[in-house]
């Protein structure tokens, strides 16, 4: 009898392992904008047990970029339902050995998704996503996640440079001198293609502005914002903008009587007398998205990117008591032009060099494709017009 039972036993643990073994593999999808294999999405995640990490480089308190992507979280929470203790925030993380602490106690703590909102973060993701297969891993700005072999790794961004170019338009219409400044983080190409469309919407109504450029060598550094903001007003720079976290060059330029474009927070609050307008990026799409993706099921896109003509980016009002006679009309209408694919901001003729001596010609009738093949920013050359200060 007992030889009987084992029998039946043994009988039945094959037969599931057989069924296990000639299973059909899990289905796979292509992603569109990479072309990658990506496993079926899992069942989802009832809304009240999701629990959402972020890793910043910065807090809120910067007012600038962090500032920004906060409010994109509570956006998220506001549409989606989401409470406070389900969200946990990692602020002030260097782009470091710490971002790599930083993601695994958000781990430990049994995030399911987690946001790591700083370009130097993107080498820790992708370490420790590729041990966390089952936990969703978005990083902002970065460009890895498409080659990465990862299902749970993904890229995100927003088309800021088309907010940009319009941002230059406020400052190509103020500019007695004819001479801009710009307070640039580092001499990456997201730096860089920032201030080139700021530039190129400058010159598309002020052909005969040139614009100076100096590197703090950080992304939130206050002390040196105001110090080299400082330095370009000194040089003759009467409206300057940045690719910088803080309010330092607004109410840098309006200690020393010039005029301030920002970026990510509208800084008018901040300098009355010297910010025109700023171009943000409403983070609060993706990360809603993202997280609905896992509440449903559904896969996270591997590349996402959006502009103007989904609100992904836009300008923060403009200061009328201080801008330009004619500029929000101009403004409308470059934008109007950008949503529908008339005005192309890298458009040629355009040549420029890159940080390494290559160079790029544009040429008449055609136009640089800016973050149509991935997310992240590509354009890395610097034109004519744009002088880099050492």
């Amino acid at each position: 009898m007992k030889k009987k039972i084992l029998s039946t036993l043994l009988c039945a643990v094959m037969a599931v392992s057989m069924l296990a073994g000639c299973g059909k593999p899990a289905a796979e999808t292509g992603s569109a904008d990479s072309g990658d294999k990506k496993k079926e999405a899992s069942a989802g995640i009832a809304k009240e047990d999701i629990k959402i990490g972020f890793v910043h480089v910065s807090d809120a308190s910067d007012m600038g970029y962090t500032y920004n992507h906060d409010l994109g979280t509570k956006e998220m929470q506001k549409t989606l339902g989401i409470s406070d203790d389900q969200i946990i925030n990692k602020f002030n993380v260097p782009e470091g050995a710490e971002c790599d602490t930083a993601l695994r106690e958000l781990v430990d703590a049994g995030c399911n998704i987690i946001f790591a909102t700083s370009f130097g973060f993107e080498d820790y993701v992708k370490e420790v996503a590729s041990e966390y297969p089952d936990i969703q891993f978005c990083h902002a700005t970065g460009y890895q996640a498409k080659d990465s072999g990862l299902d749970n790794m993904h890229n995100y961004f927003a088309s800021i440079y088309e907010a940009r170019y319009l941002a230059g338009i406020a400052a190509g219409l103020k500019t007695e001198s004819n001479h801009l400044g710009y307070v640039a983080a580092f001499p990456f190409a997201e730096v860089i293609s920032g201030y080139t469309s700021f530039y190129l919407g400058a010159k598309s109504v002020n052909p005969d502005v040139t614009m100076d450029i100096m590197y703090t060598n950080s992304w939130n550094d206050p002390t040196i914002e105001s110090q080299v903001a400082k330095a370009l007003i000194e040089r003759g720079c009467d409206v300057i903008s940045q690719h910088s976290d803080s309010t330092a060059p607004a109410t840098t330029a309006e200690e020393y009587g010039a005029y301030q474009v920002g970026y990510n927070n509208d800084m008018i609050e901040a300098a009355p007398k010297a910010s025109l307008i700023s171009a943000r990026i409403d983070w609060g799409i993706y990360v809603t998205e993202a997280v609905k993706d896992v509440i449903d099921g559904k896969e996270i896109p591997v590349d996402w990117c959006k502009g103007l003509a989904d609100n992904a980016v836009y300008l923060s009002p403009l200061n009328t008591d201080i801008a330009a006679e004619g500029t929000q009309e101009a403004i409308d209408k470059a934008a109007e032009e950008i949503k529908s694919g008339k005005l192309q901001v890298f458009a040629g003729p355009l040549t420029g060099t890159n940080p390494d001596g290559e160079k790029i010609e544009v040429a008449e009738g055609d136009y640089y494709k800016e973050q149509v093949d991935q997310s992240a920013p590509s354009w890395n050359y610097i034109i004519d017009g744009c002088n880099v200060i050492e």
